[in-house]
C-alpha cells in the first residue's frame, strides 16, 4: 500500500532559510536530512523550533515548496511537479490547515467552510449547504458562522479553519502548528475531529501535525513524536 505521506531526503534546513530570505544559503554543517514516513491510519507530530524547517513540512506536502534534493510524496505523488491544474485538484484529497488559519477576511465563517466545495466540487447547491451545517454543528460554531474573522475569537476562527480543511472529508490531514493559542481541552476536541474517529488500524484519518510543542493531553492520541534537530528527524518520544 503506498503511505498517504512520505518525505524523503529534504534538506529541512536549509528550505527554511530560502523561504525566510532572499539569500539562498547553503546548509550549514550538521545540517541533515529529513526523512519520515506517515503510514495510514496514523497520528504523527513533528516538533522543532523557529531554526529547524519544520515549518516547511506542510508547504513541502502540498506542493507549494519544491525542495532542491529528495522529495516529499503524498500517495506517492510529488504535488509540486504536476502541472498547475493537476495540482488543485490533486489537493482537494488533502486536508490542510496552514499557520495562521489562512481564512478569507470578507467572507463570513460560514462562507469560508463553503469556499472550497463551491469552486471545487460538482454538489449541487442543496448538498453544499448541508455539508456545511454537518460541519459547523460538528466543530460547534453554528451560533459564530455568519460573522466574519474579526468578529469571532481565536478558537471559532480555528474551528472554521478545521472545518473548511475538512470539506472534502479527506483521508490525510496536514496541520501547523493548529493548536496554538489553545486550551488543552480544545486542542484534544480538534485532533479528534481531525482523526475522524477510530478504525481498528487506527484513526479513520491519517493526520500530520508540526509545530514547537504539542499540549500534554494530546500525547496519548498520538501514534508517533518526531523531532527535528538541525533539520533532521530524531526519535521524539512521549
Amino acid at each position: 500500500m503506498t503511505p498517504p505521506l512520505v518525505f524523503e531526503g529534504i534538506p529541512l534546513a536549509r528550505i527554511r532559510r530560502r523561504t525566510r530570505s532572499s539569500i539562498d544559503r547553503a546548509s550549514s554543517e550538521g545540517d541533515g536530512l529529513f526523512s519520515v514516513e506517515v503510514a495510514p491510519h496514523q497520528t504523527v507530530v513533528t516538533l522543532g523550533d523557529e531554526t529547524s524547517g519544520v515549518d516547511s513540512l506542510g508547504a513541502l506536502a502540498m506542493g507549494l515548496e519544491l525542495s532542491p534534493i529528495g522529495a516529499a510524496r503524498v500517495y506517492g505523488t510529488e504535488i509540486a511537479r504536476l502541472e498547475r491544474r493537476a495540482q488543485l485538484a490533486f489537493r482537494r484529497k488533502v486536508g490542510y490547515l496552514p499557520a495562521g488559519e489562512g481564512l478569507l477576511q470578507n467572507l463570513t465563517l460560514r462562507d469560508n467552510v463553503r469556499l472550497p466545495l463551491r469552486f471545487g466540487s460538482d454538489f449541487q447547491s442543496d448538498e453544499i449547504e448541508g455539508r456545511v451545517d454537518v460541519i459547523l454543528a460538528q466543530l460547534r460554531i453554528s451560533r459564530a458562522a455568519d460573522v466574519r474573522p474579526a468578529q469571532a475569537n481565536e478558537e471559532e476562527r480555528r474551528r472554521a479553519a478545521l472545518g473548511r480543511a475538512l470539506a472534502f472529508d479527506p483521508e490525510l490531514v496536514i496541520m501547523e502548528q493548529p493548536f496554538d493559542g489553545l486550551t488543552e481541552r480544545v486542542a484534544a476536541e480538534l485532533l479528534e475531529i481531525a482523526r475522524g474517529g477510530e478504525t481498528a488500524e487506527g484513526g479513520r484519518r491519517t493526520v500530520l501535525v508540526t509545530g514547537q510543542d504539542l499540549p500534554a493531553l494530546l500525547r496519548a492520541r498520538v501514534d508517533r513524536l518526531v523531532r527535528v534537530v538541525k533539520g533532521q528527524a530524531v526519535a521524539g518520544g512521549r
